[in-house]
């Protein structure tokens, strides 16, 4: 399954400056998903982050991977988002950056469903530019309902 921007915003509460993923390649229900994130130079972070030579926080590209994770959530539930549900992290393992990642690049976001118990979520995650990878980690992550 494929998913475009409007699919992914009735998906995720997520808006701009903060929504992190464009559009969903592939999507293997309860599995995997595949999705992709523009880097622009018109992006916030890159104001500080640095104004001689611009290179994406590693904590967005955890973000990105971390939004990537919530849409295979939902489809993992079969469950559609709502006002009383947030999306959290629990966990971020094994953390490793590869390359930075610089306006024009475009990331690739790859996350694996490990397990899903109790409400607990656990992947593993990587996110490439091109065949080189930027970032993996293993991220934990729980959906909270709130009345």
């Amino acid at each position: 399954m494929t998913m475009d921007i409007h699919g992914i915003l009735k998906r995720l509460p997520h808006r701009y400056p903060i929504l992190m993923v464009d559009r969903v390649l592939e999507l293997e229900h309860g599995k995997r998903i595949k999705a992709i994130k523009n880097v622009t130079a018109n992006e916030p972070y890159f104001q500080g982050h640095f104004p001689q030579r611009p290179v994406m926080p590693g904590v967005m590209m955890l973000e990105a991977l971390a939004q990537a994770a919530a849409l295979l959530s939902f489809d993992a539930m079969d469950a559609e988002p709502d006002d009383k549900a947030v999306y959290y992290f629990a966990g971020i393992d094994g953390a490793r950056f590869k390359r930075p990642v610089e306006p024009g690049d475009q990331l690739t976001l790859e996350v694996v469903l490990d397990r899903m118990k109790s409400g607990i979520f656990k992947f593993s995650a990587r996110a490439l530019v091109g065949t080189e990878l930027a970032v993996e980690a293993q991220l934990m992550c729980t959906v909270r309902r709130f009345d």
